[in-house]
């Protein structure tokens, strides 16, 4: 799950990016609404989560322009603003949820897995390629009878194999769903994932299906 968090408190911002990683979600940071807007019409977010008292442009109108686009990510706007009639006119705006500063961060975790429950309701929790199982509720990694135990960005990369598998994803793809969007020359890093994920999957001798494509990226797929 791919999550754009829009907060320009120096401080409050990094540490909601590094809280949901830890999560296991791919999170990209930015801090004013004309590069929030941009994004969210840009990139297939799963949640966009959005403070309200934005330079450039405000949350307000950040949720308004992409509702007005037909945009309709699950949006939670995370504010300090916690008058009634702000609350009012986010919920109208087409926001899905509205927590006010200070707030506790297990509180925001659990809105977060409510909206992406409610985004993908029609999905199954579970995802399958042959003997692999992830449960994307639990964050628990099976390979037949055994438990595999992921790194966040490991357990992203994996999910990201798993949504689409036989088909070839580019080293690109790849950077951009588990990093920052302004992530650079990630070609080594992600091999070097790709080489985590595939021997911890197959660390009981099991068959490898992470099949590398040369020159296009990589492939989950039967060996």
């Amino acid at each position: 799950m791919r999550i754009l968090v829009a907060e320009d408190d120096p401080h409050l911002g990094p540490s909601l990016k590094k809280g949901l990683e830890s999560s296991h979600y791919a999170v990209d940071l930015v801090q004013d609404g004309e590069e929030a807007l941009s994004l969210g019409l840009a990139v297939p977010y799963d949640l966009i989560i959005l403070d309200i008292l934005l330079p450039q442009l405000d949350g307000f109108k950040v949720c308004q322009r992409l509702r007005n686009q037909d945009r309709t990510l699950p949006i939670l706007f995370l504010t300090a603003l916690d008058e009634i009639d702000n609350r009012v006119k986010g919920l109208d705006l087409g926001a899905d949820d509205y927590l006010t500063k200070p707030f506790a961060f297990r509180e925001l975790e659990a809105r977060v897995r409510a909206l992406l429950r409610r985004e993908g309701s029609s999905k199954t929790p579970i995802l399958r390629f042959m003997d692999i199982t992830l449960d994307m509720r639990s964050h628990e990694v099976r390979r037949g009878e055994h438990i595999i135990n992921l790194t966040s960005k490991e357990y992203v990369l994996l999910e990201l194999l798993m949504r689409h598998p036989r088909q070839v994803l580019s080293r690109t793809m790849i950077a951009e769903h588990m990093w920052d969007v302004d992530a650079d020359n990630l070609s080594n890093v992600i091999d070097v994932y790709i080489r985590y994920v595939r021997r911890k999957l197959c660390e009981c001798g099991e068959p490898n299906v992470i099949q590398t494509v040369r020159g296009f990226g990589y492939q989950l797929k039967e060996p």
